[in-house]
């Protein structure tokens, strides 16, 4: 990496946000929470799958309602990890076009692709939660589990939001900061991967 662009690990137990005042607090403040949240997700995800694997050697059967709880598990994950890809700048990115600009062009789109992400973010968040009002409204339930179906995709507004704050957060680091930005910590540069014969 260049020496200019600061090290940036994936231990968000130690993150620290490089906006300042109380946007920095919001953005630590989400970052834990999507630690503890993934982290408990894989965790409950794993023991789940694992006692029900026991349970069908040992028992001949495994557990009725696992299948169940992996897919509550899976939707979790996948719209807790929005944000946190988004903070970590591990987004999918077409950058052919943009990569040929200079760097004054290429934080003027970056500035526009996280504004515009955001707001596109932040309409899924609002047709999400309508969905999720559509299949309250006909009272659907999960056979094994007897829960109503709505609960399962609570997930999927709260990770919109969080990923559309992240992106507005990344705008604005990418207004008032001196280089280009992924995410709030992420620099858009290039590590030489070449090795040296």
């Amino acid at each position: 990496m260049p020496e200019h662009s600061p090290e940036v690990e994936d231990d968000t137990g130690s993150y620290k946000s490089g906006l300042p005042g109380f946007l920095g607090i919001v953005d630590e403040w989400i970052a834990k929470m999507e630690a503890v949240v993934l982290a408990t997700g894989v965790i409950l995800m794993a023991i789940n799958t694992c006692v029900s694997v026991v349970a069908r050697f040992v028992f001949g059967e495994g557990l009725f309602f696992s299948g169940e709880i992996n897919r509550i598990l899976i939707v979790f994950i996948t719209f807790a990890g929005l944000g946190y890809a988004a903070r970590h700048g591990r987004h999918i990115r077409m950058s052919a076009l943009y990569d040929a600009f200079p760097a004054r062009v290429r934080k003027v789109l970056m500035i526009f692709i996280a504004l515009f992400t955001s707001v596109v973010m932040f309409f899924l968040c609002y047709h999400s939660y309508g969905y999720i009002e559509t299949l309250y409204s006909r009272g659907r339930i999960l056979p094994a589990l007897g829960i109503e179906i709505w609960w399962i995709y609570i997930w999927a507004p709260v990770g919109f939001a969080v990923t559309g704050i992240q992106y507005l957060l990344t705008a604005i680091k990418n207004i008032t900061g001196d280089q280009v930005y992924l995410s709030t910590q992420v620099v858009d540069s290039y590590a030489d991967t070449e090795t040296k014969r």
